[in-house]
């Protein structure tokens, strides 16, 4: 009697590599990826950046190629959408009608762009960035003079008016917080962006609430303020929700995702969920969150790769995010909210290269580090080691990052 597939709901990144992982640990069962998308498992972060620059191929986007997937056994039902799970008799429903029934079950059904619910947000013209067929339609306006607006001054934002701003696109952003990127950086980083932006042609407007578009049957204008800014094309990027709803409706537990275990497996052992869909306990950072991240994605697909396998769990890594803008990489490490002391390195109002340190009572906890890949790679490992640091050594450009520790 043959042994039900091991179902994989989701065909992103996280997917993509959960099969890679199973070859390296020589996993003998089949494996199922149902994705909702036309297309196999890829990669997200450079939609809003080679990608939408046309700088690299759609097919530099996949994460393995067709012919790995057929020799890994793996089947990939594309375009098809499940539409429920039933947990007793091991089982999922697609929207079409078919059940398929599992061995096991991984839920990596990633995150969708947080809807704005305003007159005219269903207007031709209003759009969202995160998929390909997305960045595909975006990229058709970016042309010179045309006008962008863009919603949202977080990470996808701003790689996008960067891109549009190279092709001569005139780029507005409105950003209701008080800063830029405010959920990920702290305000020094965030006041370097801003002036970057401008010094490349954006227009940056902070603490702007955007009320509605106005436009007959396509967007002709955004209202924000009182104020109405003419528009050829809107993007919207005002956060992401996970797509829990299977697992919430299939009684699982969630909170701001899919509640899993260190194994990233929730409270029904045959189930796991992987990306940005999970809510995992970090045992470095001390805290549950949910880590919308290449990098959490990768090693949480690894850990139910090893898991499944009966091999030992890999050792937990600092959670590290990045952002190409311009000529300017981001790499941050660690995570900032708990910080009571910053310290910086380079000068931030000035050129395009510094890093800025996060201390938590003496201890490194997070770095953003601009153009400066030495201070982010010896930051990962300071933070992961829980390093007592010198702030006086960490700020002084002429002290090397390997003798900052106390």
């Amino acid at each position: 009697m043959s042994v039900d597939p091991l179902v994989i709901i989701g065909a992103g990144q996280a997917a993509g590599q959960l099969v890679a992982s199973l070859v390296q640990e020589r996993f003998a069962g089949r494996v199922t990826i149902v994705g909702d998308e036309s297309h196999p498992p890829y990669q997200r972060p450079p939609l809003s950046k080679k990608f939408l620059a046309g700088e690299i191929e759609l097919d530099r986007l996949f994460v393995k190629p067709a012919a790995f997937y057929d020799k890994a056994g793996t089947t990939l039902m594309l375009d098809t959408r499940v539409a429920g799970i039933d947990r007793q008799a091991r089982a999922i429903k697609t929207e079409a009608g078919a059940t398929l029934r599992y061995s096991a079950l991984v839920i990596a059904t990633g995150s969708r762009p947080r809807p704005l619910a305003l007159p005219g947000a269903d207007l031709e013209g209003v759009m969202y960035l995160r998929t390909i067929a997305d960045v595909q339609a975006i990229r058709r306006h970016l042309e010179p003079g045309r006008r962008l607006v863009i919603v949202g001054g977080g990470y996808i934002g701003l790689e996008l008016a960067a891109v549009a701003a190279k092709r001569g696109v005139a780029v507005t952003v409105l950003e209701q917080a008080p800063r830029v990127m405010a959920r990920g950086v702290g305000p020094i980083v965030s006041a370097f962006y801003e002036r970057l932006h401008r010094e490349e042609g954006v227009t940056i407007a902070t603490g702007t609430a955007v009320t509605g578009f106005d436009g007959d049957g396509r967007l002709e204008q955004v209202i924000c303020d009182g104020l109405r800014l003419a528009a050829d094309l809107v993007v919207v990027g005002v956060g992401a929700i996970p797509n829990s709803e299977l697992a919430r409706e299939a009684g699982l537990a969630v909170d701001n995702g899919i509640v899993v275990d260190a194994q990233c497996r929730t409270q029904d052992p045959a189930i796991h969920a992987i990306g940005d869909c999970a809510s995992q306990s970090h045992p470095l950072l001390d805290q549950r969150l949910r880590l919308e991240s290449v990098h959490s994605a990768l090693e949480q697909a690894r850990t139910v790769a090893a898991a499944i396998c009966g091999r030992p769990a890999p050792t937990v890594q600092t959670p590290w995010f990045w952002s190409d803008q311009y000529d300017v990489k981001l790499q941050m490490a660690g995570l900032s909210a708990r910080h009571d002391v910053v310290v910086v390195r380079g000068d931030p109002d000035r050129g395009r290269s510094f890093a800025v340190f996060y201390l938590r009572q003496g201890e490194l906890i997070a770095v953003d580090a601009v153009n400066r890949a030495p201070e982010f790679m010896m930051s990962k490992q300071l933070i992961a080691e829980r390093s007592q640091v010198d702030p006086a050594k960490l700020g002084d450009e002429r002290v090397a990052m390997k003798d900052v520790r106390l």
